[in-house]
């Protein structure tokens, strides 16, 4: 009974020892790791404040920028705090780059992302605000991470893609360069003096909004048959008001050729998309450039 009993009072004097050398150090490691998390907050915040008053830095990089210097805060802290209780951080550093490869094993498809992520936000094939159509999906980009897109379609719905799927499959950019085609079919008599009809309709082109001087709108016969002549407009805008462009000269070019006479009547007005194999599709071989 006299051994048992010391033996209980020298672990209990061992468990004293323990816990008044360890706690401190515990309770200072969990005050650093509570200050390192509000400072990368903190941080954050002050990252998103600082680069939302930045116009050079593209907003595109924005969310990249603010995660990597979050998590690098979080990594020093988590290693000061490992130290404090009296862990190795060389050998830490080993055992977590062996769990790191397993994990990296098990997760190819996350880190497929993580890749895809960064030639996405390297080569930059789309900015914030650009219209794409990707994988059967379209919608205006709204956000760029590591690991996924996030776009809002035309209806306002919300949709995340992951990064893998977008890198891997052919991409439409709808406001990348800096100008589309509207292209309109306007079937009328072909008895009608084709010059007046011609500048009527250049005239409404001119003063339809977002429509681009340069290369300027054109008018040519398309075709002649069955009493009917097809007379084709073509102008470039602006590529975010192209469907607004679009509807209006439909609307406007009706009532201007009406106010011509009745022989002037349009029968039909179609708007029409050229072919590929067309090059009044491309801006007469000049490359527009993103706008900034």
């Amino acid at each position: 009974m006299d051994f048992n009993a010391q033996h209980l009072t020298h672990l209990a004097d061992l468990a004293w020892v323990w816990a008044a050398q360890f706690l401190p150090r515990l309770g200072a490691a969990a005050l650093i790791l509570a200050v390192g998390f509000v400072a990368a907050r903190w941080l954050s915040r002050a990252m998103n404040a600082a680069l939302a008053r930045a116009p050079q830095v593209d907003h595109t990089l924005h969310p990249l920028l603010v995660s990597v210097a979050r998590y690098t805060v979080l990594i020093l802290v988590a290693i000061v705090a490992l130290r404090q209780i009296g862990f190795e951080t060389s050998s830490l550093l080993a055992v977590v780059g062996a769990a790191g490869l397993a994990i990296g094993l098990a997760l190819q498809g996350t880190l497929s992302n993580i890749a895809a992520g960064i030639m996405l936000l390297w080569l930059r094939p789309f900015h914030v605000g650009d219209f794409i159509d990707v994988a059967g999906r379209s919608g205006a980009v709204e956000q760029v991470s590591l690991f996924t897109t996030r776009l809002r379609t035309y209806d306002g719905l919300f949709l995340m893609m992951p990064n893998s799927a977008i890198w891997n499959t052919a991409l439409t950019n709808y406001t990348r360069n800096g100008g589309r085609l509207v292209c309109i079919n306007v079937a009328v008599p072909a008895t009608v003096d084709l010059d007046q009809a011609r500048q009527r309709l250049l005239e409404v082109a001119a003063r339809t909004p977002s429509t681009l001087r340069d290369p300027p709108p054109v008018v040519f016969v398309d075709n002649v048959a069955a009493g009917a002549m097809v007379l084709t407009l073509r102008i470039w805008t602006e590529p975010q008001g192209a469907g607004a462009v679009a509807r209006a000269i439909v609307e406007a070019t009706k009532r201007s050729l009406e106010t011509l006479g009745e022989k002037f009547t349009p029968t039909q007005i179609v708007r029409q998309t050229p072919p590929d194999t067309d090059p009044s599709r491309y801006l007469e071989g000049r490359a527009p450039v993103h706008a900034a």
